[in-house]
């Protein structure tokens, strides 16, 4: 029973970290961006074309796509645990793919390949996280309780942060 108890709560908390992520990466929490300039694009190339901003290249948004995409790895390691390695990438190439695309049918960002390349690394790294943190509980039970903790304890505070950003931007916009 309390095995069952701990999945609903990992489903739980991967559902939430889904819509957050579409919420992020695809509506761009719904606010406008200035620096995107670039609607309804596809770059083909990868890392041909890194975000530039007052003429140096700017790394932070490679970087966090891969952060972004870590903890679906590691949900992915928990719930999907039976799958091959093979249909665990796949499934992080497709996330991904899906929210490029939909940023290009809404019209909202540049789709290109080097987020895909990116997010699915991020993806990757956070199965390798799943199996460390797998390996030094010795207890896949153990391990995954933990990863709820701090997944409930991660989920609060982007939340809370996401909140305090919308609130925060809200006001900029009404004064403009």
């Amino acid at each position: 029973m309390e095995k069952h108890k701990i999945n609903k709560l990992t489903y739980s908390l991967f559902i939430i970290y889904l819509i957050t992520l579409i919420w992020i990466i695809v509506f761009k929490l719904n606010v406008p961006f200035t620096h995107i300039g670039n609607l309804r694009t596809i770059n083909l190339i990868p890392f041909s074309e890194p975000l530039k901003l007052n003429g140096k290249i700017s790394y932070n948004e490679m970087i966090m796509n891969v952060v972004v995409f870590v903890p679906l790895g590691i949900y992915t390691g928990i719930l999907f645990e039976k799958w091959k390695i093979i249909n665990k990438l796949f499934l992080f190439f497709l996330i991904s793919f899906t929210c490029e695309l939909l940023q290009y049918i809404f019209s909202i960002g540049a789709s290109d390949i080097t987020d895909l390349i990116n997010n699915t690394l991020g993806g990757l790294i956070g199965l390798i996280i799943y199996k460390v943190i797998e390996r030094a509980f010795k207890n896949k039970l153990k391990a995954q309780k933990f990863i709820n903790l701090i997944a409930k304890v991660g989920t609060t505070i982007i939340i809370l942060l996401l909140l305090l950003f919308l609130r925060i931007n809200n006001r900029l916009i009404f004064r403009i």
